[in-house]
């Protein structure tokens, strides 16, 4: 790949495994090959005109969609490839790594670059990758620890479903780069945000069981498409116990979500590809959870039914054959 004069920014997903994997290879850059990155957060709307993303600018991508013209690119996610041109386009390099095996993307990104470019993670950047494994695949001890944690991650993580605005995270990219998690969830603005989604995630728990429109052979549908009420990811987990997967509508800054997931602690019989189900939709994700951004409310809903009575279908029908 020829490089671009210019800054490199470093593409990443807003999330907590994301905002890791950028910070590490923002310092991996600068130690090994002196390069000062800059980093900037990404979302699946800016698929949209993906062929032309980023064009005329030199580009790394963590934790998000393959692009061609990236000149380091990392990911785990099964849906990566957005048509099987761009699938045919990828073959792992020195600069380009894909591992749908790996539970997050930080601990792919220290591989490669241990066994790549020779570097010896410090202590902090392997427990931020050990932690990156438990929020991003939902690898918690039980529901309890996911919903009520205080490990410095999972106070890092939960703050960020309060984000104050979209750069925030890009300031806390910097601040995962060069401290220690434990400092980095001291912040005065990291506790502020936790103690507002800790609030936040009470009135949720509190807001969630109206919002159940079915319970059906394990698959449960709710709909949380309201404004006024609070979203938790492992709410639907903690009041029911019981079911194999969750499918939902929930409301979004650009408009809505539907979003569907695996209950970690009672795995189904068989276990089916969400991700890949929800690639039809627009969307993707991993084959435990996934989701899509339909282009209304009412669409939303229209998925969400459609999906969960799909996994109720793969779920229980081949066994009765």
């Amino acid at each position: 790949m020829r490089a671009m004069p210019g800054p490199l920014v470093i593409h990443y997903h807003r999330d907590f495994d994301g905002m890791v994997s950028a910070a590490v290879l923002a310092r991996i850059l600068n130690e090994l090959r002196g390069e000062s990155a800059a980093w900037q957060g990404i979302n699946y709307d800016q698929r949209l005109n993906w062929d032309g993303f980023g064009e005329g600018t030199r580009f790394a991508i963590v934790d998000f969609h393959f692009h061609p013209r990236a000149e380091y690119w990392f990911d785990h996610h099964p849906t990566t490839f957005l048509s099987p041109a761009l699938r045919a386009a990828y073959a792992p390099s020195e600069r380009w790594r894909w591992d749908e095996a790996s539970p997050s993307c930080p601990p792919l990104v220290l591989r490669h670059a241990a066994e790549h470019w020779g570097y010896v993670a410090p202590p902090r950047f392997v427990e931020m990758a050990r932690w990156s494994d438990v929020v991003d695949a939902a690898r918690y001890k039980d529901v309890e620890e996911a919903l009520f944690g205080d490990a410095p991650a999972l106070r890092i993580a939960r703050a960020l479903t309060v984000s104050p605005e979209l750069r925030w995270t890009d300031e806390l990219v910097g601040a995962l780069r060069d401290r220690t998690l434990e400092e980095v969830a001291a912040r005065p603005d990291v506790e502020k945000c936790f103690q507002r989604a800790t609030k936040n995630r009470d009135k949720a728990l509190e807001q969630f069981p109206p919002t159940v429109l079915s319970n059906s052979r394990a698959v449960l549908l709710y709909d949380a498409s309201s404004h006024q009420i609070r979203r938790e990811r492992f709410a639907v987990f903690f009041h029911h116990k019981d079911i194999h997967y969750s499918v939902g509508v929930i409301p979004t800054r650009a408009g809505y979500h539907v979003t569907a997931g695996e209950n970690p602690w009672n795995p189904p019989p068989r276990s089916i590809h969400i991700g890949a189900i929800m690639e039809g939709y627009g969307g993707g994700g991993h084959k435990a959870v996934g989701g899509a951004n339909p282009h209304d409310l009412e669409d939303a809903r229209r998925v969400a039914r459609e999906v969960s009575e799909r996994l109720r279908r793969e779920l229980w029908e081949p066994a009765t054959r």
